[in-house]
This record gives structure tokens, C-alpha cells and sequence, in this order.
């Protein structure tokens, strides 16, 4: 590694992420000095119609809370209450509970508030979003406490063309052991991006340029994975090409699943609220091997 390493500030890093996370974090890499190289193995759709029945005007109040375990859940959540003509929520009544993870609760800001329920600002109670310290779905179930029997919503993604990770399942899980009634609903697909989505990160490697791969999903590393069998590949092939390769993961959740499927992983941010925490500790690594 010592000798493949580039220095820092001409290190590609090819990043496997779905379109909507990906200017994030194709910002943060250049400003970091690296080279960014986009080749998403994931599609998403959002399905808001989905959760248009369970927003239609005081629906919600037979739920106690809403779970977004994405960016993409919030953003599905928004377009559908977005085509009603009245909020979901009465504006008097129990506490409701919005749990979000990390940089995902910056998008449940005020206004997002007065289309979930038009309450008086006065009424600092109705309304309450819950971050957990540690941005992991088990985090997010255990900072939601006991459900004493109450249900809540839970938007995630339809999964096609690779195998549905086990993080939903298991959130789910979690829930039902803290005394909820999670309720399913898919607010948005995704997808296997298809064959050739290997092929950027394929020609890095045959030209001796890559440096790094970040993965920020499991089902990511999956879909390169299928990509790459279409090659004739696999991902040992890619760090024979490149031997000082470095595979990145956004968190302990993505790193077990890249193991999971084979794929060794040689940094994990300990700081996974945002992309920084990844690039931080990739940061970190191609220092000590700087030439």
C-alpha cells in the first residue's frame, strides 16, 4: 500500500452512492482534495402514492410516531402530504414523535412541521423529533423507548434486483421488542442500477487510477458486485489491478454487510451522522501512506 498510495491530494475515490446522496458527497470529497468518481450501482424512485393513504386529512392519529431510517423516506413523506389540502395531523391532541438519523433531521425543519400538523407554535409539545446520538437504525429504535402498544409508521424502500438488506428487517424487529406496532409502507424503490454500472470504476482499475471505494449501503456493494460478474470480474480482480485499493464504509451497518458478501473492508468512519465521518477517516488513512 505504501507504494500505490498517490498523494492525498490526487487520490481518486470512486463512490457507488444513489443519486440523491451523491452531490453531498461528491462535494465533500473534492474539497477534501480528491477526485470524485461517481459510478451508482443503485437507482431510487420514490412511491409517494404509497403513503398517500396514510396521510390523508387526520389519518396519522391513529399512530403515535413516523420512523425515517433515510433521507429518501423524508423526502418521499414530503411530496405525498405535499398533495393534500389538509394536514395529516389535527392540530390538538397527543405528543406525536418524528424519529430521524443524523444530517436526515435537518429536512424536518418548521415547514415540514406545518404540513404534518397545522399546531400553534405555542404548542411546543405536539410535535417532537427524536436524533439519536449514534445515526444506526438500532440507535433510532432504542431513542423512540417503550411503545406500550402504539403504532408506528415506518416508510422504507422496495428493494429489486438485489437482495433486500438486513437493516429493515431488523429495525422492524427492534421496534416490536421496544412495545410497537411498526406499520410497513414502501415510499420509494430501489433498484439495481443494471450491468454496466461497474464500468467507470472497471476502467479506473484497468488504468491504474482508483484509489479508493466508498460504500455507503450494503445493497451498494451488491450491485457492484452483480455489475462486475457481467466482466468477468470479481472485487478481487480490482484490487490485483489496483493492490493499495482502500474500500470505505459509511458506518458499521454497511461495513457487516460488505463483509457479508465478501468484500474486505479496510476503514469504517466511527462517525456516520454525515459523510464527513467517512471521508474524515479516509482522510486519515491515506495519510500514514503518503509519498
Amino acid at each position: 500500500m505504501q507504494t500505490s498510495v498517490r498523494s492525498l491530494h490526487s487520490t481518486t475515490v470512486a463512490f457507488t452512492t444513489p443519486p440523491n446522496y451523491a452531490p453531498r458527497l461528491s462535494e465533500i470529497l473534492a474539497q477534501n482534495g480528491h477526485v470524485p468518481l461517481w459510478c451508482p450501482t443503485l437507482l431510487i424512485q420514490p412511491t409517494p402514492s404509497n403513503l398517500t393513504p396514510f396521510l390523508a386529512p387526520h389519518t396519522l392519529r391513529t399512530f403515535s410516531a413516523v420512523a425515517f431510517t433515510s433521507r429518501t423516506t423524508i423526502q418521499a413523506f414530503l411530496q405525498a402530504a405535499a398533495t393534500l389540502s389538509e394536514p395529516p395531523l389535527p392540530p390538538s391532541g397527543p405528543a406525536f414523535t418524528l424519529a430521524a438519523l443524523g444530517k436526515d433531521a435537518d429536512l424536518i425543519d418548521a415547514n415540514f412541521v406545518l404540513t404534518l400538523c397545522r399546531t400553534h407554535p405555542s404548542n411546543g409539545q405536539r410535535i417532537r423529533v427524536v436524533v439519536p446520538a449514534s445515526a444506526t437504525p438500532t440507535a433510532l429504535a432504542a431513542e423512540l423507548g417503550a411503545g406500550a402498544g402504539r403504532r408506528v409508521l415506518c416508510p422504507v424502500p422496495r428493494v429489486v434486483g438485489v437482495e433486500e438488506p438486513p437493516v429493515v428487517p431488523g429495525f422492524l424487529r427492534e421496534l416490536r421488542a421496544h412495545g410497537w406496532v411498526p406499520v410497513r409502507v414502501e415510499a420509494y424503490e430501489t433498484k439495481w442500477a443494471g450491468p454496466e454500472c461497474a464500468e467507470g470504476i472497471v476502467r479506473a482499475t484497468e488504468e491504474e487510477r482508483l484509489d479508493a471505494v466508498v460504500f455507503t449501503s450494503s445493497a451498494e456493494v451488491e450491485g457492484l458486485l452483480k455489475s462486475l460478474r457481467e466482466f468477468g470480474l470479481g472485487f478481487g480482480d480490482l484490487r490485483n489491478r489496483c493492490p493499495g485499493l482502500v474500500v470505505a464504509a459509511h458506518g458499521p451497518v454497511t461495513a457487516s454487510g460488505a463483509r457479508r458478501l465478501g468484500v474486505k473492508v479496510d476503514v469504517v468512519s466511527s462517525k456516520f451522522d454525515s459523510f464527513d465521518g467517512v471521508v474524515d477517516a479516509l482522510n486519515a488513512t491515506f495519510a500514514r501512506f503518503r509519498v
